[in-house]
């Protein structure tokens, strides 16, 4: 704690001193892409070298820049001394292409995700997700945009010309200590940096000029806004751009949000406008406010004294140069074919609370829960059918705003606390930030990807809550693939019941109720229908009896359960997770 004070003391001189220009991180495109993981070194204050991550670099990785339709095969290669993951964060891909902790990357290893990109224009990210250490790695400095074209937003009068009218600003804020070395986990983030530059500067053209912003703080919401107030037009969110240009002067984003905003300049050559910060502006039980619980006296372990809590701060300095050739000098009012989901089309709605295991003042530094459970890497937590249309109702009974993230969908908020969403909220969107005591439900579809044996992930983006085990996950199956069906049997004859436990590893039971004797058969089928197990099959008493199955030499998934007896059948589910 000394270290970092004396730190934090430095940082405040600094913050009055050097400029530094933006780093722009390079561009990758084509169907062959090539990530190298690796350590680096990398002075984020001149002559002080910090130990780091990056990729394709010592810091960040490269821009990579996909078309909607298109094919990409990419060769992930760690050279970290460390096991990880790469996540594509927003995108529609299929579980095993999805990067999420269960396709992890040795030391040495090269993992290749490949798939035909079916996301429409937009801003994504991508970065590490191995549980436990997504946020070491990620504050370390793993991380990177993914900008997605298509025809639609080709067509519209935007900026897009990458470095001189379109960029990228991924927003962090960090912790160090005296040999300027990165703090993790660490409350005291008071060191703010834009793609990895701090006090950071940008020259921009005096014409309309594109900003993706992301959110890539471990913890830390902003309450983005221009100097002296002035209007800037949101396009897009998480999932692309929304129906239509929404004139703002706040813009708030939590961990792992991504807006596209449009700043006019047109007017402004010679001046200095600055993107800020307004954390004045937050109640309490967000972090970054001055209070970041809802409970009088909570607060985090290192939290203050911090000039970033409560405070307006610029993120970045913007000098106004002269215009460009080919300038965007108009705000479009109409932008994408946006059509949400209707709640009357869902199949089913699912509920989850979001608590914290301490309680009282020091709440805030206990660990957070999903349903009252922690992340078990070998438990299923939701089975979602394919194409299934889903509302899910995130209430958070915690002291602290939580930004809740799923994997493989994009969802269209319905509304918080009952009232419909502003018009920031009503584009596609994969993470939303519920404040305490607050209800979120939102509306997705489970389409395109099925698999039984990889599952994907729902967490709080919060890093350090993530790594603590604030995370479920769900598989999506395609039951359109088997051969047997769930018939209603009449109690009369007999009764099977859920396997217990399920999921399980190795060994479950299942038990069944024969209400006459006679001849039973019992068998074990897979996904595609085929028999992999026959568990009985000879005449018994009536009564209640339990069978033992063992899985030691089947692969994990989902495995289905028959039960035959006088000409009738009835099936059941269970899961294997290895």
């Amino acid at each position: 704690m000394y270290k970092i004070l004396i730190l934090t003391v430095f940082h405040l001189v600094t913050l009055l001193s050097a400029q530094n220009n933006l780093l722009l991180p390079d561009t990758l495109n084509g169907e062959i892409v090539n990530l190298t993981l690796q350590h680096g070194t990398y002075q984020f204050y001149p002559g002080l070298d910090s130990k780091t991550m990056g990729v394709n670099g010592d810091i960040l990785g490269p821009t990579l820049i996909f078309n909607k339709g298109n094919y990409v095969d990419i060769f992930v290669k760690n050279q970290l001394e460390d096991t990880t993951t790469i996540h594509w964060h927003g995108m529609h891909v299929s579980a095993e292409n999805d990067g999420g902790p269960h396709t992890t990357i040795a030391p040495g290893e090269i993992w290749n995700p490949h798939f035909t990109v079916l996301d429409k224009a937009g801003t994504y990210w991508y970065h590490p997700h191995l549980h436990q250490k997504t946020n070491e790695h990620v504050s370390k400095g793993i991380a990177g945009f993914i900008i997605v074209r298509d025809e639609e937003e080709a067509g519209l009068n935007l900026p897009r010309r990458y470095g001189i009218d379109d960029f990228p600003l991924a927003i962090q804020t960090k912790t160090f200590d005296n040999d300027m070395e990165i703090v993790v986990p660490s409350n005291s983030d008071s060191v703010l940096l834009v793609n990895a530059t701090i006090n950071a500067v940008l020259n921009v053209p005096a014409q309309v000029v594109r900003f993706r912003l992301l959110d890539g703080s471990s913890q830390r919401v902003f309450n983005i806004g221009l100097s002296d107030n002035k209007s800037f037009y949101q396009i897009g969110s998480d999932g692309g751009l929304l129906s239509n240009s929404n004139e703002l002067t706040r813009l708030q984003i939590s961990p792992g949000e991504r807006a596209e905003i449009l700043i006019d300049f047109s007017s402004l050559e010679g001046q200095t406008v600055y993107l800020k910060s307004y954390a004045s502006e937050f109640s309490n039980g967000i972090y970054g406010a001055t209070n970041p619980g809802m409970g009088q006296g909570m607060s985090m372990t290192g939290y203050n004294p911090n000039p970033l809590n409560g405070n307006d701060f610029t993120i970045v300095q913007f000098n106004v140069g002269s215009q460009t050739d080919n300038a965007i000098t108009e705000i479009p009012s109409s932008l994408a074919l946006v059509n949400p989901l209707l709640e009357a089309s869902a199949d089913t709605t699912r509920d989850f609370i979001l608590t914290a295991t301490t309680h009282g003042q020091n709440a805030l530094n206990g660990e957070f829960l999903i349903n009252d459970a922690y992340f078990e890497m070998n438990i299923i937590n939701e089975v979602i059918p394919l194409n299934n249309v889903e509302v899910w109702s995130i209430t958070n009974q915690s002291p602290i705003a939580h930004p809740f993230h799923i994997h493989d969908v994009q969802f269209y908020i319905l509304d918080r606390n009952g009232s419909a969403p502003n018009l920031s909220e009503q584009g596609k969107k994969d993470v939303v930030l519920i404040k305490p005591m607050e209800t979120v439900r939102f509306i997705t579809e489970f389409k395109d990807f099925a698999n039984d044996s990889v599952p994907y992930m729902y967490h709080c983006h919060m890093l350090t809550h993530e790594d603590q085990g604030m995370m479920g996950q769900f598989v999506v199956i395609d039951e359109s693939v088997l051969s047997i069906t769930d018939d209603q049997i009449s109690v009369y004859q007999f009764e099977l019941f859920q396997a217990y436990p399920n999921p399980f590893n190795p060994e479950t039971n299942i038990e069944f109720e024969l209400k006459n004797p006679g001849l039973v058969s019992l068998a074990v089928y897979n996904v595609l229908g085929q028999k992999v197990a026959t568990l009985l099959n000879e005449s018994m008493n009536s009564g209640v009896h339990a069978i033992k199955f063992r899985a030691d030499n089947f692969p994990s998934g989902i495995y289905y359960y028959a039960l035959i007896s006088n000409g009738q059948q009835t099936v059941r589910k269970m899961m294997l997770v290895k």
